[in-house]
């Protein structure tokens, strides 16, 4: 039974079709990050990065070197677009974007991980088995049908963003509009619908149409009476996040992936109408099965696990901050707040305020008044300074953390030496001071 469902053939469209659209995406994301500052403001001028934790001999490389990496991205996108040594291609933008990722932390977005996972997809399935020049080059490879799986893999994917995305904003500061309007002031500014981004109904339809359509849109296109209706509102789900919040390729990346849910003779007959179409529906189990089945069962066991295992972590993740990332916790919460850091020489006794503007850019700035895992990394820096000039030092850190506009509450615990202070990867800081409600 698991045979028939995951490796019968089927027609391909669907595939070929997104791969054209994804490359397109991903030649817009590299070459975007260049033409609109992203490289010059985030990269170019940081005496360092914040990269996550672990991956430290990541960093940026030296001037104009970062603009030639992302061009070098988009030559990769352009591959993968018209299928020209497509597997060379894939792989390579995979792993140029995994350094990117991992190499700024402060520029952290959920939509940056789900392009990841979407590569990782595009490496292991026949995408350039149709309307590539791979296929003009080498004609035996073509094929105008897939495996059953190849879909599937991005429905289901799809299926625990969105469900995910839906349960986290199942809590009361989102319920009572407290997160929506708090959005829609920072967009009051916008000529001509900023205004009318502030009215009562505008922040409820947001409040409420977000949940219902993270919780529904996926099992709404998966049935076929319904299928349209909730492509249409799709569409205009991810139009007005493109509008509203500029969140870069993710809405489009968002739509291009609804191409699996139509059936193939409907994606045949809008894109590849002089395809010969394939609907033999045999199956054929590959020599890999095994190993196959098993990556995408472990896969989607860590998919399911990731997004919940701040439940497993002492203190609200709202608060701490503490299992965030990687969960799909979208648009669910406004930080800010501030931090000092004082050091102190252990033979002098001699203190220091530490000016942050000497170290790091305005948003570095902010992520260190905010983000834990950010604050104990720039502690660990002013200490390799330190001992670089043979001085022995304590770190304290002040700092206050106010979430979705209510009152500030101390954040970290002025106590603790965070020269000293250790990360856990997998559990709560306690240097990190918790919520209690008053």
């Amino acid at each position: 039974m698991l045979n028939r469902y995951l490796f019968k053939r089927i027609d391909n469209s669907a595939l070929i079709v997104f791969r054209v659209l994804f490359g397109v995406l991903i030649i817009a994301q590299s070459w975007g990050s260049i033409l609109t500052g992203y490289v010059r403001k985030r990269l170019i001028p940081t005496q360092f990065t914040f990269n996550f934790i672990g991956f430290d001999f990541i960093q940026p490389l030296p001037d104009t070197w970062m603009y030639v990496f992302f061009i070098a991205m988009g030559i990769f996108g352009v591959g993968v677009m018209i299928g020209y040594k497509y597997k060379l291609s894939i792989s390579m933008f995979t792993l140029m974007w995994v350094y990117s990722y991992l190499m700024q932390k402060t520029s952290y977005n959920n939509h940056y991980y789900l392009l990841i996972l979407l590569c990782v997809f595009m490496i292991i399935v026949p995408a350039h088995r149709y309307l590539s020049i791979d296929v003009r080059q080498n004609p035996s490879l073509k094929k105008i049908s897939m495996p059953n799986w190849v879909p599937l893999i991005f429905i289901l994917q799809m299926g625990i963003v969105y469900t995910y995305a839906a349960v986290a904003k199942i809590y009361p500061d989102w319920l009572d509009g407290t997160v929506a309007t708090n959005l829609m002031k920072s967009k009051a500014h916008y000529p001509l619908i900023g205004f009318m981004l502030q009215e009562t109904w505008v922040i409820w339809t947001i409040v409420y149409f977000g949940i219902f359509f993270d919780l529904l849109i996926v099992p709404l296109m998966l049935w076929k009476k319904t299928r349209r209706f909730a492509f249409v509102l799709a569409v205009f789900f991810h139009l007005f996040n493109s509008v509203i919040f500029q969140i870069g390729i993710f809405p489009y990346l968002a739509l291009a992936l609804f191409i699996f849910f139509f059936p193939p003779k409907t994606i045949h007959g809008l894109f590849l109408k002089g395809k010969k179409f394939y609907d033999k529906e045999q199956i054929y189990i590959p020599p890999y099965r095994n190993l196959l089945v098993s990556f995408l069962g472990i896969w989607f066991i860590i998919q399911l696990i990731l997004p919940i295992r701040h439940r497993f972590i002492k203190g609200d993740v709202l608060w701490t901050e503490e299992g965030h990332r990687l969960s799909w916790r979208m648009m669910l919460r406004n930080r800010g707040g501030f931090s000092k850091f004082k050091i102190i020489d252990k033979q002098t006794g001699e203190e220091t305020i530490v000016n942050k503007n000497e170290y790091l850019t305005p948003r570095q700035i902010s992520a260190t008044a905010t983000k834990p895992d950010v604050i104990w990394q720039f502690a660990q820096r002013l200490k390799k300074e330190y001992a670089e000039k043979g001085q022995d030092i304590s770190i304290y850190v002040e700092g206050y953390v106010g979430v979705n506009g209510h009152p500030s509450r101390q954040f970290i615990n002025p106590e603790v030496d965070m020269a000293q202070a250790k990360w856990n990867y997998f559990g709560h800081n306690d240097w990190i001071l918790l919520y209690e409600k008053k």
